[in-house]
């Protein structure tokens, strides 16, 4: 293997690591409504 390989690829991966983490937080925000379900009248059914 050529020389500086492991820490070449450990570099990419703090890059990489830093990057998720200071976006982590910031995904897109789920919004929950309430449903209302539309019932027969006539529940026997």
């Amino acid at each position: 293997m050529a020389d500086n390989y492991l820490e070449r690829h450990r570099d990419d991966y703090e890059k990489r690591k830093q990057r998720w983490l200071s976006t982590k937080g910031q995904g897109r925000k789920k919004v929950f409504r309430a449903r209302e379900i539309e019932r027969p009248e006539d529940e026997s059914l």
